[in-house]
């Protein structure tokens, strides 16, 4: 029997095993042959962080202008909107007058202005300036709203008499942002002129008040021993704090350039004063001193001492001041007098008449 070689099994498994070998290689020669060809292609061209710079330019680097055929409204820088003050709120109370100055007085009771203003009220609206004239108290001497009343219509006869002009008055009435309630009258067709009561109680020149208002003052209210005061009207009552920032409020609502009022407590001038003029005189002093814009133009007017200085009106001046006042008096049961020499002889009254004498913050000699 012939024999036949055995096969050559150990060769064919070597040489399988090398070109299994060989073909990964070159497979892995190729993905590494594409992927660097992919990567030569694709790569961005330039240095990264510049690109960077350029979209995203610092704080400090100019904008750079770019080109889009439709920008948006974040594409381009706009500057932020300039801050703005809001403007204070309008006092309903506003009464600004446009083109002339602003004489603002503030007055304990109808007749303080006239006795102890004037000339300075009646050259004003002579001037064609605004005046704008506040009465803090009703002057009712406990005597009711009828007496109220009567004081209050010889004052707007008295305007008329100051302005040369008859005419109806028209009134408005107001409750200002601290909630205080006024009433304002200007004439028909001149609102150049208007005049506001806040109708407090008079104190009594005792400053014990009258019986009937409750022996209520100015001076228990300044002073602290009584927590509010309600008007002779039946108005809504208002406590100190409330009173000089209406003050202040009234002020801010007509802008004065001067300010009159009373002579206020602590003044060398105060002495023997009515109580109700000094204390006026001392919320007009806290409301308004403090005004940068209004300070410089506040006069204090002596009152009731004014009487012990020397005489300084005369002449025509006294007799337009001596006639306004007579206008005032027909409508006041308690002062009235019928003529100038009336007037004149009035105990006090005509004393007062003949003198008028402003003070400066400076001059009052405050103690």
């Amino acid at each position: 029997m012939s024999r036949v070689p055995p096969p050559l099994t150990g060769v064919r498994r070597e040489g399988s095993a090398g070109l299994i070998a060989a073909i990964a290689i070159a497979a892995v020669l190729f993905v590494a042959v594409a992927a660097i060809f992919a990567f030569a292609l694709l790569r961005p061209v330039g240095d990264p962080a510049a690109i960077d710079a350029v979209a995203s330019p610092s704080p400090s680097s100019s904008p750079i202008a770019t080109e889009e055929p439709n920008p948006t409204p974040t594409s381009t820088p706009t500057p932020s909107a300039t801050p703005t003050t809001p403007s204070p709120p309008v006092s309903p109370a506003a009464q600004v007058c446009e083109g002339a100055p602003t004489l603002l007085s503030i007055w304990a009771h109808p007749d303080d202005d006239i006795i102890f203003a004037n000339p300075t009220l009646s050259d004003a609206i002579a001037a064609g300036e605004c005046v704008r004239t506040v009465f803090v108290t009703a002057g009712d001497a406990g005597k009711g709203m009828e007496y109220v009343q009567a004081r209050e219509l010889g004052i707007l006869r008295a305007y008329n008499a100051m302005r040369g002009r008859e005419g109806l008055w028209h009134a408005d009435e107001i409750t200002l942002d601290t909630g205080l309630h006024i009433r304002r009258l200007s004439p028909d067709g001149d609102d150049r002129i208007s005049v506001t009561y806040v109708r407090l109680p008079d104190g009594n020149i005792t400053d014990g008040g009258f019986a009937a208002t409750g022996f209520a003052t100015l001076s228990k209210l300044f002073d602290g021993s009584l927590a509010s005061l309600a008007p002779v009207d039946g108005g809504p009552a208002i406590d100190r704090d409330h009173l000089v920032a209406s003050l202040r409020e009234l002020a801010d609502a007509v802008r004065p350039t001067r300010t009159l009022t009373h002579i206020p407590r602590g003044s060398a001038f105060a002495p023997g004063d009515h109580p109700d003029h000094s204390v006026v005189g001392s919320l007009v002093r806290d409301a308004l001193s403090s005004d940068a814009t209004v300070a410089p133009g506040i006069r204090y007017f002596v009152g009731y001492p004014s009487e012990n200085l020397p005489r300084n009106l005369d002449g025509a001046v006294l007799d337009a001041k001596v006639d306004t006042y007579r206008i005032y008096t027909q409508q006041d049961s308690v002062i009235r007098c019928a003529d100038r020499g009336s007037c004149l002889k009035t105990r006090k009254f005509g004393e007062w008449l003949q003198r008028s004498y402003p003070k400066t913050e400076a001059e009052l000699q405050l103690g």
